[in-house]
């Protein structure tokens, strides 16, 4: 006989599409019958019956009071209310703060921002994240946080009074300036910002947001890189859990995390903010060319130096060597390509720039501590 079908409530109060597909697509692969009329209505079902609920209990007391109620089967996508003790699935935030100060620290840039706007554990995390990547490399880092500056105010001034208070205050900062924003519409603050101030983008301040989900990013006059923070993955590992939770397994003692897929670089961060010519030119040739059979005698020909004198000027100006670059965009580019494509790994091995399938392995597996199945395992599903 057929099991009875799992009826699941996705119970968000919020709407990404991302995080959605990925939920349908695992409720398509285990036959779950979906109830999302949340979602569009904002109408709480009381009354509602099932056997679990997807939750993001982010907002509304109203919703979370509901989903306690129930007392069904519950994963929350969200960490807003702790005290809640359900299983959850978060975005690993200090994952994406660290793809995003890597970034910037391989173009060169010494001066750093984070600008958060509103009391959000999100943002909270990806701030720390970002602050604590840039320490670990010898790097300050200033936090604005708009909702706790001398001139916040929330009425309907306050989207005037927060341009005017963040013009003044990145005008005030030392150039080239790296901004990390703690979201795609809080980073397109920034650079709207920098546009009135007449501070140019990414000459000046380049800018890296989160979450990738500005409409038509790239009809944008410049348009922002933004960390892609997998919200698909999110959603199946959501509804993965949930169903161990309804197959009676018991809950995992700590929250799992899903590490973001990579940075989508747009004009709004792509610069080189580094001064030496032959380090400049060694590093933009790595970007266009990592997927090639490059070496590192190639990067000593561009750059028309000694291999020792490039050695010395990349660590001086990078922080690495010229092969530990190679390897790390090599690295990068592997990871989004686990994550974004089935191909073969003897396939994805040409496709970064290794000669065979072993020989990506084995580097694939000292960079991360996994190997390209694992680590496409834990991020595809």
């Amino acid at each position: 006989m057929r099991n009875k079908q799992k009826r699941v409530l996705i119970a968000l109060g919020w709407y990404d599409y991302r995080l959605h597909r990925g939920i349908e697509k695992f409720a398509q692969e285990h036959d779950w019958h979906l109830s999302a009329n949340l979602t569009r209505e904002k109408v709480i079902p009381w009354g509602w019956d099932g056997h679990g609920i997807l939750a993001w209990l982010g907002a509304g007391d109203d919703l979370a009071e509901f989903v306690v109620s129930v007392k069904k089967p519950t994963v929350d996508f969200s960490y807003r209310r702790p005290q809640l003790r359900f299983p959850r699935v978060l975005e690993d935030h200090a994952h994406a703060a660290q793809l995003a100060a890597e970034h910037f620290l391989s173009r060169g840039f010494h001066h750093f921002l984070y600008y958060s706007d509103t009391d959000n554990w999100s943002y909270e995390e990806r701030g720390r994240g970002f602050v604590e990547a840039l320490k670990r490399s010898g790097h300050d880092c200033t936090w604005l946080r708009w909702h706790e500056s001398p001139a916040y105010r929330d009425d309907r001034e306050q989207w005037k009074h927060k341009r005017k208070w963040l013009l003044a205050q990145l005008k005030s900062k030392s150039k080239p300036l790296a901004v990390f924003a703690a979201n795609d519409e809080q980073a397109l603050d920034v650079l709207e910002s920098c546009e009135s101030a007449g501070l140019t983008v990414p000459e000046q301040v380049a800018i890296i947001g989160a979450e990738n989900n500005l409409l038509a990013a790239n009809t944008m006059h410049t348009p922002i890189s933004s960390v892609d923070t997998n919200l698909e993955t999110l959603g199946y590992m959501g509804a993965s859990l949930l169903q161990d939770l309804m197959n009676g397994k018991s809950p995992p003692k700590k929250p799992i995390r899903i590490s973001a897929t990579g940075i989508i670089t747009r004009k709004s961060s792509d610069l080189l903010a580094i001064n030496h010519k032959g380090v400049a030119n060694s590093l933009r040739f790595i970007w266009e060319h990592a997927a090639e059979p490059i070496t590192v005698k190639d990067l000593v020909g561009v750059a028309a130096m000694s291999r020792r004198g490039l050695h010395k000027a990349f660590l001086e100006n990078v922080g690495r060597t010229p092969g530990q670059e190679l390897q790390r965009v090599r690295i990068e580019r592997a990871k989004r390509l686990l994550a974004e494509s089935s191909s073969k790994l003897e396939v994805l091995a040409g496709q970064c720039g290794y000669q065979s399938a072993n020989t990506f392995c084995v580097a694939f597996k000292q960079a991360t501590g996994m190997s390209p199945k694992q680590f496409r395992d834990s991020v595809v599903r």
